[in-house]
């Protein structure tokens, strides 16, 4: 039975011009409930023959499953009993299946966070603010520049400060003079004294060796021994001096003329500035010109602030460094001269008194182990 039902569905001719619709065509009671039976109990293998041209013979088509009423395929039955899915497996069941990417294709990157795109543009426009207003400051700082060198323009002038600012140029210069010598001065002075050391070094060693002139060698070595100390006291004196007026030429000093930098610029600012706010008040009045003058009037303030307080700042620090330079050079100068005076003249207790006075104290290469001075 098996047999003739296959062999029945496998030689249907369908037309081609049919395009594998089957609405057309006769419908055979008979051989759909043939083919029931066939799909649920199943053709029966060892008692079914294959005909070759059952399949390949005069079959132009495929009989489409559309035309076949109702449910060809009734599930077995179960043949133990049913256990229904878990939550989580009915979710997974639940849940579409995600589309596989093909070869080569690769997930698309993901999309900026929400907002993203105006903070980089809030950022941008900020930025572009930034270097417009530094332009358009820079330009008319420039101009203003410009103007005041080839006397086309007017310049906002404190004579006072001027002079003051004038007068601590010209003494930084020469305080850096006084420094460079100074610094020549440590640097002979510790020329000598290492000579010294090993001009004492050959004399006494030659006084162990040449007994008829031991005891020429000998004071000759005591001497320059003396003298050594003397100067290695002297070296540390210097050596201070030179500390305090670097720092005051270097540190203070300095300080203050950043000041006075940061002062001119704003006075330019401030002038160019005010330059541009009488060039527009005298300006026709519009509304457009009324507009700018209120904004031009703004900024002018801005900067007229800007300049007063930085005035204001230099006067004090120039008055502050007036004061401390006093104090500090009145210290310096007196111990330069105590300690060179003593020196000079042989007297070593008041060389090391001079140090005491200003608590000074000598900082040896081998600070770790007694100095040869104090071995002997």
């Amino acid at each position: 039975m098996s047999d003739g039902i296959l062999s029945k569905a496998a030689t249907m001719e369908i037309p081609i011009s049919s395009n594998g619709d089957t609405s057309s065509l006769p419908e055979d009671d008979g051989l759909e409930q043939d083919l029931q039976q066939v799909m649920v109990s199943g053709p029966n293998l060892n008692e079914t023959n294959i005909v070759s041209g059952g399949y390949g013979g005069t079959a132009e088509g495929i009989i489409p499953t559309s035309t076949i009423k109702g449910s060809l395929v009734h599930p077995h039955p179960p043949r133990g009993p049913s256990v229904p899915p878990s939550a989580p497996a009915a979710r997974r069941m639940a849940r579409p299946a995600a589309a596989p990417a093909g070869p080569g294709l690769h997930p698309p990157p993901p999309g900026p966070p929400p907002g993203g795109e105006e903070v980089v543009r809030g950022i941008a426009v900020e930025k572009f603010d930034i270097v417009k207003k530094w332009g358009i400051n820079t330009y008319k700082c420039t101009k203003q520049l410009l103007s005041e060198r080839f006397g086309r323009g007017s310049r906002t002038v404190d004579l006072e400060l001027e002079t003051q600012i004038e007068l601590l140029r010209e003494t930084k210069r020469k305080y850096e003079s006084v420094l460079h010598l100074a610094r020549a001065l440590t640097a002979h002075l510790y020329s000598l004294v290492q000579t010294q050391h090993a001009l004492g070094d050959a004399f006494a060693d030659l006084s162990q060796k040449s007994p008829e002139l031991q005891e020429e060698f000998g004071y000759n070595a005591e001497t320059q021994k003396l003298l050594c100390k003397n100067g290695e006291t002297l070296l540390g004196a210097v050596n201070f001096f030179v500390s305090s007026i670097n720092t005051l030429v270097n540190k203070t000093m300095e300080d203050t003329l950043m000041t006075v930098k940061q002062y001119e610029t704003a006075r330019l600012e401030y002038d160019a500035y005010r330059t541009d706010l009488e060039e527009l008040s005298m300006g026709p009045r519009d509304a457009g010109a009324v507009s700018r003058l209120d904004a031009a009037q703004s900024q002018f303030q801005s900067h007229k602030d800007k300049y007063e307080k930085l005035r204001a700042d230099v006067a004090i620090k120039l008055k502050f460094l007036e004061e401390n330079k006093i104090k500090v050079m009145h210290k310096q100068l007196l111990l330069f001269h105590n300690a060179i005076s003593a020196y000079f003249a042989g007297n070593q207790q008041q060389l090391e008194q001079t140090l005491k006075q200003f608590n000074i104290k000598l900082k040896t290469p081998g600070a770790e182990k007694p100095s040869w001075l104090e071995e002997q």
